[in-house]
């Protein structure tokens, strides 16, 4: 092919899709989008809600409503704004829909403008009712009260029939003031042990309400009368339930957070829960039922008082109805030899599931306190489910999402012989050892930073004494309780078990999400029907490392109470095992950015396994891995071996722009959401806590100042712009703040004669101005470069600036960015001709393509898109020639059977991922150019 025509070829490629990234105007959308059930259609569902995006300038708000159908028939929907474009035009929306008796496969969402377009369609399926002491809300299906005050936070759930289930729902909190092991056999008499309930703070109600309620309940847990402990204990562990509530359900969904603010060698958790009381009153025991999730759909199936397997026959009918949960034949009818002799046969009042690993839980019962167990037969992983009521009192089921992934958990089923039973779900199990978040090891000596550096070269741990604390990090957990007027059946249990532990998701086609241009324009739908081979080898690149790191959590057991969610940093290839016990290379904690990849990734294929594991990802990094109290409010932690032992604190782990897709795919979850207003807060922590106080010249007097704190242009820059745009974009009430703050600084990074590639900068926290850094006072200009700058989540959110501000982007910002991309992979001719110096240590060009790539696709540059290519694969990170496949190890030399692949770490994994995703979609046509 003659080579002018190849590149014109190119360059006429590059050119159009520049228009087709930038483009965010075009009004070619259909008024209706279609939305699917992820991982196919579920057979229950208690409510869902679900988040859409739209192109810019489609719908203004406020002069646009929503409607849903399906099969032909009109859904109720519930819809709101959570995204605005610049021109005040629809971005992201939320919508909600209601349990219904059908579940359709696809729903069709429409747009609808007009002069009554702010008209809600749907009507009011939700009734609720508000005093000075509760709020109500009827479903129609359930009806929950609320209380304002005291510890009880669910005073009552009742049936549409007027049965109540449940009652007096509060949150119960264990704690002890010393470890039992601590210096061996330590006498159990010192140790004092708290138990504490939930105290209410404030409360509060969503404001529409058709479809979807929220009860939003703040508060501590406050020292009960049932305490042992010889002195007081102030309250502590500050929580928040979130309750949604769904017209026509008989579900309640709570997100229930806590946030650790006890100081670790004191204050050891013994057990969080969850707990009801169960109205039992006037059913007959042997008509009381007691059901407890198994394995895979499996149910434990017993009454209080069983009438199955005596050495005398009540009658099969009536065993056959017991065992089923309906209520019995008239006792008059049955074999006298037994209705004679009922006063004979136990009572089992208590009941326990116990899941202390994720391999295994135990099952016992006994007929009162004071009497022994009886072990029941256990198994490997519970549903985490348990129900507790009676064939005509009916009853209530609590589960708790993910029991087993989340050990040690535990259910119970309390005083199921009396009038009132109890049902508790532990989300930390009082059978299993204190929870210990004391440090791992004991400081080994590094008192002073020379001897922390020196450490760090070795065992890749940044430590420093009072760094190391896990006071402020979080956790957040899902529980889901149904009632029932009746014993509902197994099947029906074994269903809103699956339901609890894969609440069903809608979601649109990645065409759809691509189009809009509402989540980025850098990246394309899969490329499943590419002819060319070596898109092709790419699409199943990225397709195995994905595969790997999902199996990977299974076999390598990455559970537990604070670490699911998270996966390891490095590999470790002598031990076949991650290094999961040394220094820096344990937990990854969003170490360049596997978050970005997992869910960019998941917007291109729409995969089901992949949205669980990223979920799980997101709630996990934005909870344990970032501070939610204290003076490091707002930062992360950087990998290690526990999430929060490495004592560097910041912004590019608490970095926003790794919530943003789960946030608005979700609809705007609320819990995320508080997760991206804390972020706003991260520069304050600055003033705190100094990141280069191991590095700074001793010679100079660091003394933190609000108007001059020294930033990384990249690292931290990008960290506080992402969660300036998002605050932008959802025009939260600090929006007018960031916006300021978002142009000050890039007009002052811009206005640095080495724009980017200067480093760092001084910047004002009071209005967002940059200043030249201390080693440039007079803005000459220096250099410094690291390999880190724009691994964090610097390229995407530029790439998502120029998208939502388009002309308004300050241009010179732009060239300083593209002045970046282009020179950072340039030769060292070329960086000594345009900064006077070529770059030192610099790598990760891998992951730096997709920086070139963009370069290349804004100037519509072909010798640049040749180049990203090169640096793809030609200089460091992952090539074609890896084995791209992993080793089944079975034999001594490991613990139990996994999969090895010990040339790729997680580092590695992030960054080809997201190069190749971006550099497909930005300069693929040039994935077959020779780069000279």
């Amino acid at each position: 092919m003659n080579v002018w025509f190849l590149l014109w070829y190119l360059a006429s490629a590059i050119l159009s899709l520049v228009g087709a990234q930038h483009d965010t105007n075009d009004n070619s959308h259909a008024d209706t989008v279609s939305v699917r059930w992820l991982g196919g259609t579920p057979a229950y569902h208690t409510g869902t809600t679900f988040g859409l995006p739209w192109a810019r300038g489609r719908y203004q708000a406020g002069q646009v409503r929503f409607g849903a159908s399906a099969n032909g028939s009109d859904i109720p929907l519930q819809s709101w704004v959570t995204a605005y474009w610049p021109d005040a035009s629809v971005k992201w929306t939320g919508h909600a829909i209601a349990g219904p008796d059908n579940t359709y496969e696809e729903y069709a969402i429409a747009a609808h403008t007009g002069s009554n377009a702010s008209t809600a369609e749907s009507e009011p399926g939700l009734m609720i009712t508000e005093s000075e002491t509760s709020v109500g809300i009827d479903t129609g299906a359930l009806n929950v009260t609320f209380a304002k005050t005291g510890t009880v936070l669910i005073s009552d759930i009742e049936t549409a029939s007027g049965k109540t289930v449940g009652q007096n729902g509060r949150l119960l909190l264990r704690s002890q003031s010393a470890f039992s092991e601590l210096e061996g056999d330590t006498d159990q008499a010192s140790i004092d042990h708290f138990n504490f309930e939930s105290s209410i703070d404030n409360i509060t109600v969503s404001q529409e309400n058709s479809v979807r309620a929220l009860v939003t309940i703040r508060g501590r847990h406050e020292l009960a009368s049932s305490s042992s402990g010889s002195v007081g204990h102030d309250p502590w562990l500050p929580f928040i339930l979130r309750c949604y509530v769904y017209a026509h359900s008989e579900a309640l969904r709570l997100v229930h957070t806590i946030v650790y603010d006890g100081q670790p060698d004191q204050n050891f958790i013994t057990g969080i829960g969850l707990r009801f009381d169960v109205p039992l009153q006037g059913e007959e025991l042997y008509d009381r039922h007691v059901r407890l999730a198994g394995i895979d759909g499996g149910m434990l199936s017993e009454a209080v008082q069983g009438i199955t397997g005596l050495r005398r026959d009540p009658g099969e009918e009536v065993r056959q109805a017991q065992f089923e949960g309906r209520k019995t034949p008239n006792i008059s009818t049955w074999d006298e030899r037994v209705s004679s002799r009922m006063q004979w046969i136990p009572t089992w009042n208590d009941y326990r599931l116990s899941q202390l690993s994720p391999d295994g839980f135990t099952l016992r019962k006994r007929t009162k306190a004071g009497q022994s167990w009886l072990n029941i037969p256990g198994g490997t992983r519970a549903g985490g489910l348990a129900y507790l009521g009676g064939a005509t009192t009916g009853g209530l089921a609590i589960g708790l999402r993910d029991f087993w992934k989340k050990y040690p958990t535990s259910l119970d089923v309390s005083n199921a012989a009396t009038d009132t039973g109890e049902i508790t779900v532990w989300l930390y199990s009082p059978d299993a050892q204190p929870l210990d978040l004391r440090p791992y090891h004991d400081g080994l000596g590094l008192d002073d930073f020379e001897k922390q550096l020196d450490a760090l070269e070795i065992t890749y741990e940044d430590y420093e004494p009072g760094y190391n604390t896990p006071y402020g990090v979080a956790k957040t957990s899902e529980i889901f309780i149904y009632g029932f007027d009746s014993t509902p059946s197994a099947d029906t249990l074994a269903a809103i078990t699956n339901h609890t532990n894969e609440p069903p998701v809608l979601v649109a086609t990645p065409e759809h999400i691509s189009q809009s241009g509402a989540i980025g324009t850098y990246w394309q739908p899969r490329m499943s029907n590419s002819t060319n081979p070596a898109a092709q080898t790419i699409e199943k690149h990225l397709d195995f490392n994905v595969q790997f790191y999902i199996n990977q959590v299974e076999q390598r057991r990455w559970y537990g109470f604070f670490d699911h969610g998270d996966i390891m940093h490095t590999y470790d290839e002598d031990r076949h095992t991650w290094r999961y016990d040394i220094g820096g290379y344990a937990w990854d904690n969003s170490e360049l950015s596997p978050d970005l990849f997992f869910w960019l990734q998941f917007l291109r294929t729409g995969d089901y396994d992949l949205y669980r594991f990223s979920e799980a990802l997101t709630r996990h990094t934005g909870e344990t891995d970032v501070y939610h109290l204290g003076n490091f409010t707002g930062l992360g932690t950087r990998h290690g071996v526990q999430h929060w032992a490495d004592s560097a604190k910041q912004v590019r782990i608490a970095q926003p722009q790794y919530r943003k897709v789960f946030y608005y795919i979700s609809g705007g979850d609320e819990r995320v959401g508080e997760l991206l207003d804390e972020a706003l807060g991260a520069e304050e922590a600055f003033l705190a806590v100094d990141p280069r106080r191991k590095v700074r010249d001793a010679n100079i007097t660091y003394t933190p100042d609000p108007e001059a704190i020294l930033l990384d242009t990249g690292l931290d820059w990008s960290g506080l712009a992402a969660g300036w745009l998002i605050e932008l974009e959802r025009q939260g009430p600090r929006a007018e703040e960031a916006e300021a703050k978002l142009f000050a600084t890039m007009r002052g990074i811009a206005n640095l004669t080495n724009g980017l590639v200067t480093g760092s900068a001084l910047y004002n926290s009071s209005d967002g101005s940059i200043s030249p850094p201390p080693n440039d006072p007079d803005n000459e200009g220096v250099v410094e470069m690291s390999h880190l700058t724009a691994v964090f989540g610097l390229v995407e959110v530029i790439a998502e600036l120029a998208d939502h501000l388009g002309d308004d982007l300050p241009q010179e910002f732009m060239d300083a960015w593209l002045d970046y991309c282009v020179y950072f992979g340039a030769s060292e001719e070329e960086q000594e001709a345009r900064y006077g110096e070529a770059f030192e240590d610099i790598s990760l060009f891998q992951g730096h393509s997709r920086a070139t790539a963009y370069a290349a696709n804004r100037l519509g540059n072909v010798t640049l898109a040749a180049r990203a290519w090169y640096e793809f694969y030609e200089i460091d990170g992952l090539g074609p020639d890896e084995i791209w496949e992993s080793v089944e190890l079975s034999n001594s030399s490991v613990l139990t059977a996994v999969d090895e692949a010990a040339w790729l770490s997680t580092n590695d994994l992030a960054q080809y991922g997201l190069a190749a995703i971006q550099n497909l979609a930005l300069v693929g046509g040039a994935l077959n150019v020779t780069y000279t």
